[in-house]
């Protein structure tokens, strides 16, 4: 564990500029929660004892870490060093059950989790950029179901933040992602492009990387997690809560 948080600090040390960005974004995001909860959702979230909300972020956090594990391409898409899990799945039945603060801090111990079993094959980069991606997703999903809880809003407000998923996720490849994932390694741009355009001959530059690859690659992940929580959600709901859903 003294090794993890070492090899953390080293590698943030040597990219400063990320981590302001990426403190930035957490608290923006931990903010847009809070202020959601507080406003927009006031009085319609379920109740739960506090150490009942922090066992169940917990035991979420600790299946979503390890389905970090399990990762896979999705051929003709993307190119293979983007890699898609099912991470996000107990996420967002935890942002469902607690609301989309809860959701954010599973979302964030799950990637702790994972660095504690697997480590980092991206300086941490690709781990915080799971982090803010994946937020875009629990927390407008999350935000749109409580404001009505039933079958068609949470169809909606999955809809809605696999939507914000492609969407934040293309513009943050095109802008950070990629030419840092081509600094950190000494890979030219243009090959990583390259690689894109392999797979799709419109993929000729970052923007359009993002917008061909990217974009349906987040999009395919989103309705494919989406897809099975509206199959899952209610049977485990009530278990969460501790009473009938």
């Amino acid at each position: 564990m003294s090794n993890l948080f070492k090899s953390l600090f080293e590698a943030l040390k040597e990219n400063l500029s990320f981590v302001l960005v990426s403190l930035a974004a957490a608290a923006a995001i931990a903010a847009l929660s809070v202020l959601a909860e507080k406003t927009l959702l006031k009085g319609r979230l379920n109740k739960m004892t506090p150490t009942r909300r922090t066992a169940t972020c917990a035991m979420l956090a600790a299946a979503a870490g390890l389905l970090m594990l399990f990762e896979f391409p999705i051929p003709f898409v993307a190119p293979a060093f983007y890699e898609a899990d099912l991470s996000e799945l107990p996420v967002l039945i935890g942002a469902f059950s607690m609301g989309p603060t809860a959701g954010v801090i599973i979302e964030l111990v799950k990637i702790f989790v994972k660095l504690v079993l697997k480590g980092t094959t991206t300086a941490y980069v690709g781990d915080f950029a799971n982090f803010f991606i994946g937020c875009t997703l629990i927390v407008p999903a999350s935000i749109v179901y409580h404001l009505k809880k039933n079958r068609k809003t949470a169809a909606l407000s999955l809809a809605a933040g696999t939507l914000c998923m492609a969407v934040f996720g293309s513009v943050f490849n095109a802008v950070y992602l990629i030419p840092k994932f081509s600094e950190l390694y000494g890979v030219p741009l243009e090959a990583i492009i390259q690689m894109g355009a392999e797979i799709n001959p419109h993929i000729t530059s970052a923007w359009s990387l993002a917008l061909w690859a990217v974009a349906p690659f987040n999009i395919i992940k989103g309705l494919g997690v989406s897809l099975i929580t509206m199959f899952i959600y209610k049977p485990l709901s009530g278990l969460i809560r501790g009473h009938n859903a």
